[in-house]
């Protein structure tokens, strides 16, 4: 293996841990596990969202980039109307579930397309305007640590926070 090939291997390796690491901070199970079903809903006072509204804001934006990275037919969506669901609670537990399970397989897949060492991360995005999968990898992973922090802020308005 020469040197490009071991930086190309450690760079994508720290990509992919920057999907969900916790070296600095708690990463998005930590931060999701356990909020009981009555809290999420809640909007904490001078807050400007629930919980569930945070969570799907995040699983919704994520779901772009990963679409947008992969499906040469992709569409972009209205801001704000497609990233923030409009009611404060989730329908039901099962909607909450389904959407930290779609957020956690998007997640999953974002490590899988930055380990493929057919994805020259660098290279344009072909249906995009400049865009390259590593700008598109670091904004998926820089917008879901920002939300975690939110989510961890919330909890402690909530009092639901260790």
């Amino acid at each position: 293996m020469g040197d490009k090939d071991r930086t190309d291997s450690a760079v994508r390796e720290h990509l992919a841990r920057l999907i969900t690491w916790e070296d600095s901070h708690v990463g998005f199970d930590t931060a999701i596990k356990g909020i009981p079903p009555e809290f999420r809903g809640k909007t904490p006072k001078g807050a400007p969202y629930s919980l569930w509204q945070l969570l799907e804001h995040m699983r919704r934006a994520q779901h772009d980039i990963l679409d947008f990275c992969k499906n040469p037919n992709y569409k972009e969506l209205h801001w704000p109307d497609d990233y923030w669901p409009k009611k404060a609670a989730p329908a039901s537990v099962k909607e909450w579930n389904d959407s930290v399970r779609e957020f956690q397989k998007d997640r999953e897949a974002f490590v899988k397309l930055v380990k493929d060492p057919k994805v020259d991360l660098t290279a344009n995005i072909p249906h995009g305007q400049g865009q390259t999968y590593l700008r598109e990898i670091i904004l998926a992973a820089d917008h879901a640590a920002y939300h975690i922090g939110e989510v961890v802020l919330l909890r402690k308005l909530l009092g639901i926070w260790k």
